[in-house]
């Protein structure tokens, strides 16, 4: 059983206090309620304390703190998982938000950036260099959480995972010690947390390798749900032998309101999203296909790429009830769609949606046993999720992405990408990592036995 902070007497936190540069925060403090919040709504976690850490003596600090004193301890970057697993209660709560940076070294287009920096800040500043690092679809998204998990976005097809452009990152172990991880330094832990998670240590700064995006063609194409086990089956036939640089996500949803016409406003639609890394005269030959199936709306031109990954940040704000169901998947067979069309016609809010990244051109080219991500096989990372500004609809959208995913599981390939998945479980972790969890294991029993970093996706230390 784990010690919780209120157990502790008040002279060993305040020497604790006057060790770091950054603020603690505890329940009894003006800025608690807000400190504790999440993306999801749902999650409704009252931590201990949360230690606001400015630098990495700070993390240090709080490692060494929290394991000699016993203490559950979570680490949150953006706060975006989806299960709230960057909290707990009555723990311990590393906060990396003011270890921000960002430095663009043009010699050879690489980025370095803080463990607590949201993708928007690094887009921001990769940008002006016409430069861009895979990375995920919504800019508020944490660095951290969606690198350590593969890190699935509008270029992977092109350039492959996020996890696949990390050269090198410093982390703090769970013996308070600073290491840096690349392919020449301490090789299996930087082959452990590409795609491993929060599992090996806390990293306090990531080095990433960019590349030269400037401009895509972007934007969604929908037609009505009814059309969605057509579009599926012609979509299957075609993303995956189509240039890398043509990427298409598709989804079930509901159209929301503004931005978008208001003849589509609250209408079920069968859509994909596109990004295409060439020109809009290239992207139209080959989409060609797409618009010959008469879409009812299309809206897809020539952005600035933090525009595609803001796209959906409006609609999408924090603080939202979300509640996430995932698996990866090989085929989108009849039966498969034929599903897709049944809750997708029955999608409770509108903002609940599913959606399907494709796995493939650069994605799949790396091997199964190259980094802990084990589905590089897989055609797609399949999600859904129930989604709400209402909490009076939380039953609501659980109840119908638990029911999508339980008629899909059948189809799936068995375990999900890993930040896809809320807090389900030994069973569904290791279905994740598949062949490499027992390799995972091992380096988490060398580098972590007493598995001080077990909120998170765990995985048991051997």
């Amino acid at each position: 059983m784990k010690n919780t902070v209120k157990n502790l007497d008040a002279s060993v936190i305040e020497a604790f206090a006057s060790s770091l540069r950054g603020t603690i925060i505890r329940p009894i403090d003006a800025g608690y309620d807000e400190a504790r919040k999440v993306y999801n709504g749902m999650i409704d976690k009252h931590p201990g304390m949360l230690v606001m850490c400015v630098d990495v003596a700070d993390v240090m600090a709080s490692v060494n703190f929290g394991r000699e004193n016993d203490l559950l301890l979570a680490v949150r970057g953006g706060g975006h998982n989806g299960g709230g697993l960057g909290l707990c209660d009555e723990g311990l709560v590393i906060d990396l938000s003011g270890l921000k940076f960002v430095r663009v070294d043009t010699s050879d287009n690489t980025v370095r950036v803080g463990g607590g920096n949201v993708w928007g800040e690094v887009d921001h500043a990769t940008h002006p260099f016409g430069l861009a690092v895979p990375a995920g679809i919504i800019s508020t998204t944490g660095v951290g959480g969606l690198t350590l998990g593969g890190g699935v976005g509008h270029l992977s097809r092109k350039y492959g995972l996020t996890i696949d452009n990390l050269l090198e990152a410093d982390m703090v172990l769970a013996d308070g010690s600073f290491v840096t991880v690349s392919k020449d330094q301490n090789e299996d832990l930087f082959w452990a947390i590409r795609g491993g998670g929060g599992n090996f240590g806390i990293v306090t700064s990531f080095k990433f390798q960019a590349h030269p995006v400037k401009t895509v063609i972007g934007g969604p194409t929908l037609w009505p749900i009814e059309r969605t086990e057509e579009i599926m089956e012609w979509y299957h036939n075609f993303i995956h032998d189509v240039p890398d640089e043509l990427n298409g996500f598709i989804a079930t949803m509901i159209i929301p309101g503004a931005p978008f016409p208001e003849f589509l406003h609250g209408n079920q639609y069968c859509g994909i999203v596109w990004c295409y890394t060439g020109s809009q005269e290239e992207f139209d030959k080959l989409a060609k296909p797409a618009m010959d199936l008469d879409p009812v709306f299309a809206f897809v031109g020539e952005m600035p790429y933090p525009s595609i990954q803001t796209l959906f940040d409006g609609l999408m704000p924090p603080g939202l009830q979300w509640y996430w169901r995932a698996d990866f998947f090989n085929e989108l067979s009849p039966a498969v769609s034929a599903e897709h069309l049944k809750f997708g016609s029955q999608i409770p809010t509108p903002l609940s949606q599913m959606h399907l990244y494709p796995i493939s051109g650069a994605a799949s080219r790396v091997g199964a046993e190259d980094t802990p991500w084990a589905y590089r096989d897989a055609k797609y990372a399949g999600v859904i999720v129930g989604v709400s500004p209402d909490a009076g609809d939380a039953d609501k959208i659980t109840e119908w992405c638990k029911d999508y995913w339980e008629a899909l599981h059948p189809y799936s390939s068995g375990g999900a990408y890993s930040n896809f998945l809320m807090d389900e479980g030994q069973e569904r972790v290791q279905a994740s990592y598949k062949h490499n969890y027992e390799r995972l294991s091992k380096i988490k029993g060398k580098y972590d036995p007493q598995n001080l970093f077990s909120v998170n996706q765990n995985i048991k230390p051997s």
